[in-house]
């Protein structure tokens, strides 16, 4: 193993919603940013990006007309158990997504409006870090069987 340079697969982070100003506002703001940014327009792209791309963290507008954030979150961790997921929302408060996050079906929730910068950024990496945490454990568990 000496000597072999590992190839390290760059990480990619869906953004989720009906709003392409806001959609090409995180493209511009993140393109510097070490992981690849994939965006949907909808759930329905954003279930068949899934189908083609592996897919490490998905950021989620709550409010779409197709299905709200956390459905499309729960329809893809039905498939797609370790992906991270977190979403946008103006209702910090309602019990629905409350509950999901102490449950650990969404592992952070992000307030309307955001601003990208430090504080948006860092809930992305931590959520990448959580990603790499679960697959490690994952990796774990298996070695020790």
């Amino acid at each position: 193993m000496f000597g072999r340079k590992r190839k390290v697969k760059k990480s990619k982070v869906l953004f989720v919603d009906d709003d392409s100003i806001v959609l090409l506002s995180i493209v511009r703001g993140l393109q510097d940013q070490p992981y690849d940014i994939l965006t949907a327009g909808s759930c329905t792209e954003a279930l068949e990006i899934l189908k083609q791309k592996k897919v490490h963290v998905i950021v989620t507008d709550m409010c779409m007309p197709e299905m709200n954030g956390l459905e499309l979150l729960r329809t893809i961790r039905e498939e797609h158990p370790d992906i991270v997921g977190m979403v946008l929302t103006g209702y910090l408060q309602d019990p629905e997504l409350r509950t999901a996050l102490e449950n650990g079906e969404v592992f952070k929730l992000i307030p309307k409006p955001w601003q990208l910068g430090g504080k948006f950024e860092r809930l992305i990496t931590q959520a990448l870090i959580r990603y790499s945490s679960q697959i490690e454990g994952k990796h774990c568990q298996t070695v020790k069987k």
